[in-house]
């Protein structure tokens, strides 16, 4: 199968286009390198991919509507993973143009590049943002969503809806796949378990909203790799599918697994919680056990001692 993973040289884009590639696909990735964090994280992850003989990276930008039809045309792709995305509720608030240009707009610019070029199965990654302040616990993908707390989970969850009208119109298999706290190797520097060890290595002063009390369903990066790669294997017609561990974990519980395996306290600041955050996410995941045979394995304590070791090792 000759599948687009976009995104490619990110966190778990890289993760998800090296298994990709260890099974034998035909695997293109596509990033454009953007400097949200250090480019040269994303270098490395393609550096570890171009290891592989049928991966091959190209360097282009989802908002290049021609381009984007122009590498579709010229791949034909079976499949498209689509993660490429301007990630991070809280600088959402400030550039909310950003990120509906990108997030919402670029994935319609891939999705008309799919119909175009009659694409088999196209999977978008969506966020747990999108439930907002939902009063449903566990979060479960029948909640209307239409309450976004900002810009990022507000273009993610329009870009699901267009997705729908591209299946009804335009028989695009469309499948979301909402991702829950994603940590493990590779892991980006402006995320929490990153913060942390940059914090009990460096010093780094970082913020801990509402004293540490507040819950996140924390999903091991090989976890969601793999309920993407059933998403991929399955064209569903249209669905949208929780991808999480199912089990929240307190922050300041995190945060001592990660003190406890460096053996000192991280440097933290106690700050209010932000009003683009929520106090708890919990992903309802049967519907992925059912459709994708989806069964995370990896808890969170062997989780973080995995993200550890690679931290070690790589920093």
């Amino acid at each position: 199968m000759k599948v687009l993973v976009t995104g490619a040289a990110g966190f778990i884009g890289s993760n998800l286009a090296q298994k990709l590639a260890r099974r034998g696909d035909d695997v293109i990735g596509l990033d454009n390198f953007n400097d949200y964090y250090n480019p040269a994280k994303k270098r490395a992850n393609e550096k570890r991919l171009n290891q592989f003989p049928n991966f091959r990276m190209i360097e282009a930008d989802i908002r290049d509507r021609p381009r984007m039809i122009h590498i579709f045309e010229e791949e034909r792709f079976d499949a498209v993973a689509h993660l490429a995305a301007m990630a991070g509720v809280r600088p959402a608030v400030e550039a909310p143009d950003f990120y509906v240009e990108v997030d919402y707009i670029g994935t319609q610019h891939l999705m008309d590049a799919a119909r175009f070029t009659e694409v088999s199965n196209f999977v978008f990654a969506s966020t747990s943002s999108v439930y907002g302040d939902t009063k449903h616990i566990p979060f479960v993908e029948t909640d209307p969503c239409d309450r976004p707390l900002q810009p990022y989970a507000a273009a993610k969850r329009a870009a699901e809806i267009l997705g729908y009208t591209y299946h009804y119109l335009y028989n695009l298999n469309f499948t979301v796949i909402r991702f829950f706290t994603v940590y493990g190797p590779n892991g980006r520097p402006d995320m929490m378990a990153y913060l942390v060890a940059d914090s009990i290595t460096k010093g780094k002063q970082i913020p801990i909203y509402n004293g540490g009390e507040m819950y996140r369903d924390w999903t091991f990066v090989e976890d969601i790799t793999n309920g993407a790669m059933a998403a991929i294997d399955r064209p569903l017609g249209y669905e949208i599918i929780n991808l999480g561990r199912g089990e929240p974990t307190r922050l300041k519980e995190f945060v001592g697994l990660i003190e406890d395996l460096a053996g000192q306290k991280a440097n933290l600041v106690d700050k209010p919680k932000p009003a683009a955050d929520v106090v708890s996410t919990y992903a309802d995941i049967s519907k992925a056990v059912e459709l994708l045979g989806y069964a995370p394995k990896v808890s969170v304590s062997d989780g973080v001692e995995a993200f550890w070791k690679w931290y070690v090792e790589n920093n």
